[in-house]
């Protein structure tokens, strides 16, 4: 018998109105051709009017008395979406490709008629050209082979920036060219304004509250800035936040737009040596000296997870589009690839080889012997002492020119070239800046290779630029098989160059700039299609190492801040 608490007086059934007025509605058949009414051939009514309509009879059939009951209600909206102008509703699939691939042809021509060129030129030649960049562009390769276009031996125009007590441990620039950030030993973060060249705000160094205790005092989170060494800066795409790190172990993000401290994020166990904003995203990676990589969201101003795998001090990270970063691990002489999705990562080993290494991992004591012949080979390109051997001991910078390929910098001066594909280096350059000759007591004048202190590239282009204290800094080419690279420039940067950056500057990106008047324009084809008027070089130097002091420049060195301009080639 069924319980009385499931019974319900209501039917289920729905009740029919008896009035003559909502009659069963009954489904005329449909009749071959025009219909006539009033006189006039009747239109046959399109499918979603009528459509509608039925639905409207069908709610009308329910009266006032009866139950409502969710499967009687029209849910849907009144009105349709209104589509735009240009897109037409019976169009089909190949016909809004065609469409909009016609779009995407006057807009690319639109960009490309200005200049002296005849409607078939740009038509064949500018036109591919763009497609096959553009498609390069989305492929996350590089595409910009600009190298040869531009004079990289002599700035057009420059700037100086000097506003720190101490030696600048890193410089950044926004990549709208608006503003430039600076930081110091002395613990303060320095904003300019990149159009005049004018310091607009500073934010200083905090003191810690002596009554503090234990953690609190050594690194209060609290706190609304940093209370040491600022050792690394880095922005956003957007410019809509600024990140900063040093040796307080925290990390500062900053809104530049507002010239305010937002939120501190702590968790590293060390000094926090590298930051790195994923382009286009808020994602923030930092690298410390406790061997470890976080990675950080700052759209909602979260922690997200640690990465862990080197064996020594990360002294430097670097990310582009995609979820990957790579990392230089100093003396355990790796660089680690970290593909974050797959929570995995590529270990590239650098240095020299040895018999009881290759034997450990898996050779033969042949290798030795490979190492040997290496060594000849190097010795005979760079002209060195042919009995003197320099093996990597430590890795000390890294940077990726596009999402497979990047290049690293030791401590014996080379520079080497890396693939995701392979283990080993594609290419080594030896010796890139020199030797440093000290006078011994009892050796005489020993010389030992100028380490790289800093390496940069221009994103997805065949251009990177190293530093050293050698009082220069190098611009180097990738060939277009990106097999090996060569030297087409050097500029004069005297003292440690502790933090470098490439930015190419689009189509009135210097506008207004007070310091930039002399830059030329081009109108070489190369610089046409790539949309890249001039590049932009940003090295901030000091008159000490960043991460110590072991090392000292001081004749006619000043703590400061260089920013140059490379124009195109006039022909």
């Amino acid at each position: 018998m069924q319980d009385p608490f499931f019974a319900t007086s209501k039917s289920n059934k729905r009740k029919r109105s008896t009035t003559t007025g909502h009659a069963t509605r009954k489904i005329a058949r449909k009749e071959k051709g025009p219909q006539r009414v009033n006189g006039s051939l009747a239109t046959k009514p399109k499918p979603g009017k009528q459509k509608r309509v039925e639905d409207e009879e069908l709610v009308s059939d329910r009266t006032d008395e009866d139950g409502v009951d969710i499967g009687d209600l029209d849910l849907r909206a009144d009105d349709i979406p209104e589509t735009s102008g240009d897109e037409d509703v019976d169009e089909t699939p190949a016909e809004k490709r065609l469409r909009l691939a016609k779009l995407y042809l006057d807009t690319v021509k639109e960009g490309l008629a200005e200049g002296d060129y005849d409607a078939a030129e740009i038509d064949k030649e500018l036109i591919s050209a763009r497609l096959r960049q553009d498609v390069l562009e989305h492929s996350g390769r590089v595409h910009l082979f600009i190298a040869d276009s531009y004079d990289l031996t002599a700035p057009t125009a420059k700037l100086r920036c000097r506003g720190h007590r101490f030696s600048v441990t890193s410089a950044t620039a926004t990549e709208d060219l608006q503003w430039l950030f600076t930081s110091g030993k002395e613990g303060h973060i320095n904003k300019w304004d990149l159009k005049t060249g004018t310091k607009v705000v500073t934010f200083y160094k905090q003191r810690l509250d002596p009554k503090g205790k234990g953690k609190e005092k050594a690194s209060p989170l609290n706190l609304e800035g940093h209370s040491d060494e600022v050792l690394a800066l880095a922005v956003s795409s957007d410019g809509q936040y600024l990140a900063s790190a040093g040796k307080d172990r925290k990390i500062c993000v900053w809104d530049p737009t507002k010239d305010q401290w937002v939120k501190n994020f702590g968790g590293h166990k060390d000094l926090i040596s590298g930051l790195a904003f994923r382009k286009n995203t808020k994602h923030l990676y930092s690298g410390s000296f406790d061997r470890t990589v976080k990675l950080y969201d700052l759209s909602v101003m979260g922690y997200v997870e640690t990465l862990f795998g080197h064996q020594d001090s990360i002294m430097s990270v670097d990310a582009l589009r995609g979820e990957t970063a790579v990392t230089a691990g100093a003396r355990d002489r790796t660089i680690r690839y970290w593909k974050i999705p797959e929570e995995s990562q590529l270990v590239f080993r650098g240095g020299g080889k040895s018999a009881i290494r290759e034997l450990l991992e898996g050779g033969a004591f042949e290798g030795h012997e490979d190492e040997e012949e290496a060594g000849q080979q190097t010795k005979s390109k760079t002209g060195a002492d042919p009995q003197k051997r320099f093996v990597e001991g430590s890795i000390e910078c890294v940077a990726l020119i596009d999402e497979t390929n990047f290049v690293s910098g030791g401590d014996t001066g080379s520079i080497c070239l890396w693939n995701t594909g392979k283990k080993k280096p594609i290419f080594t350059q030896a010796i890139c800046h020199g030797f440093h000759e000290v006078e011994s007591a009892t050796e005489g004048i020993v010389r030992t290779p100028r380490w790289i202190t800093s390496i940069a590239c221009l994103r997805y282009s065949d251009t990177f630029v190293s530093g050293s204290w050698d009082g220069e800094v190098r611009i180097w080419k990738l060939d277009p098989k990106l097999k090996s690279f060569s030297l087409v420039g050097t500029v004069e940067v005297p003292g440690v160059v502790n933090s470098l950056q490439l930015l190419s500057v689009p189509k009135g990106g210097l506008d207004g700039a007070t310091w930039a008047k002399n830059t030329r324009a081009s109108t070489d084809k190369t610089v046409k299609i790539t949309g890249v008027e001039s590049i932009l070089l940003v090295a901030g130097i000091g008159q000490e190492h960043r991460l110590g002091r072991w090392l000292s420049v001081k004749e006619g060195v000043s703590n400061s801040t260089v920013v140059m301009v490379f124009s195109p080639r006039t022909r």
